[in-house]
């Protein structure tokens, strides 16, 4: 989990991360990421079949599929990276109330935001220590020990987490001595969404919203559980929500996005991309989640230079590069389109879109006994993907009708 304790993740929901309608594999974006508080992130929606794009090589248009991008598991909250552009604060258990419990989590507080989770979580239990009523002190304990420990913020992201399944039940403990303590309920949700819980999750976070309608950290984990639940009307709406109340946070405006590409609302998704990118132009995902939704649109020739800034920023990043290929395959440079599905795959031989994208190339380009091989490799990643079936079946297909492998 990320000093800043974000959710991640609606990378698929989509599948759960990437771009809806466009992207194959759509990864975690970074997940969906959440604010700074403690917590942990969502995933994306499942990408559409992959057409294998193999009759394009005989001449068969019809039905021929197209490439598949690889989204960038857009992520939801994630910290931005960019200078400059303004973050969400850290979160805060402290009432200012000046009694000495309270000291002890203004204290925390401020270890919290300097990053010494360690010192946070100490002073947090000092404060629990003077006070064992009060449900303040075990959530920023909680808080702090998911952060010290480094717990992934994706939304299903530690699903088997010793450090999130110890954290439950004092969370628990939390919202039952104060039923009416909203951060107590917000942490519960957020833990929920990372050990990919959304059902369970949804309840606190819709409580903690109530209680405190004006904080987008709620409103915006609120819609990362609806998001993963495929309630996208209800997503965008908490996501629009959390991103008025905080318009300066980059990673709300992506999160945004990424709920409205999931809708089918790309024109807006764009538009939110676009923000974000704008507030973090540093930051490579938001460069790639801005580019994938654009190729969403059918609009390569913007997503290029957006998608070429992702892999600059981030060289190790295969499924950038990939979605770069993806960009230059749609507007039918097969050769640069090819060599950057390689890139990618020397990166990460395990990326499964981009196995079928490179095969969809090379079938375009006639040369379907290398196709063939790397729709085979993209099988042995994922034997159950219904995209290789079809590519392979379409495939046999062609060979069926006497097209000679080159």
């Amino acid at each position: 989990m990320s000093s800043c304790g974000s959710i991640r993740g609606l990378a698929v929901l989509v599948a759960l991360a990437g771009c809806a309608g466009a992207p194959a594999d759509a990864p975690a974006r970074s997940a969906p990421h959440a604010p700074p508080a403690m917590p942990p992130a969502p995933a994306a929606p499942a990408a559409p079949p992959a057409a294998s794009g193999a009759a394009a090589a005989n001449g068969a248009a019809a039905g021929a599929a197209e490439p598949q991008a690889t989204g960038s598991g857009v992520p939801l909250d994630a910290p931005s990276t960019s200078e400059g552009a303004p973050a969400s604060p850290p979160p805060r258990v402290a009432r200012g109330t000046g009694t000495p419990a309270d000291r002890k989590l203004e204290e925390g507080d401020a270890a919290y935001a300097s990053g010494d989770f360690a010192a946070a979580e100490r002073a947090y239990r000092a404060a629990a220590l003077l006070d064992r009523r009060d449900p303040a002190p075990i959530v920023g304990t909680q808080r702090a020990a998911i952060a010290r420990a480094g717990v992934s913020s994706e939304y299903n992201g530690a699903p088997g987490d010793k450090t999130l399944l110890a954290a439950i039940p004092e969370l628990k403990r939390a919202v039952k001595l104060d039923p009416e303590h909203a951060p107590a309920h917000l942490e519960l949700g957020r833990a929920l969404l990372v050990l990919g819980r959304a059902d369970a999750a949804l309840g606190e976070l819709a409580r903690a919203a109530e209680l405190a309608p004006s904080d987008p950290e709620a409103r915006s984990a609120l819609g990362v559980a609806h998001l993963a639940l495929g309630h996208l009307q209800d997503a965008v709406r908490e996501l629009a929500r959390s991103a008025e109340l905080a318009p300066g946070d980059a990673e709300r405006q992506a999160n945004l996005g990424t709920a409205l590409l999931a809708a089918g609302k790309t024109a807006d998704a764009i538009r939110a991309y676009e923000r974000a990118a704008r507030l973090s132009p540093a930051d490579a995902r938001l460069q790639n989640d801005l580019g994938t939704a654009l190729l969403a649109a059918n609009d390569p020739a913007r997503a290029v230079p957006y998608l070429e800034a992702a892999v600059a920023r981030d060289p190790a990043r295969a499924t950038y590069r990939s979605n770069l290929g993806y960009a230059y395959h749609l507007r039918g440079d097969l050769p640069k389109a090819t060599a950057l599905y390689r890139e990618a795959l020397r990166l990460d031989d395990k990326l499964g879109s981009a196995w079928i994208n490179l095969g969809n190339a090379l079938a375009q380009s006639g040369q379907l006994k290398e196709a063939r091989a790397a729709y085979e490799k993209a099988r042995a990643v994922d034997p159950a993907d219904p995209r290789v079936k079809a590519v392979i079946d379409e495939l046999d297909a062609i060979e069926r009708r006497g097209a000679a492998p080159r």
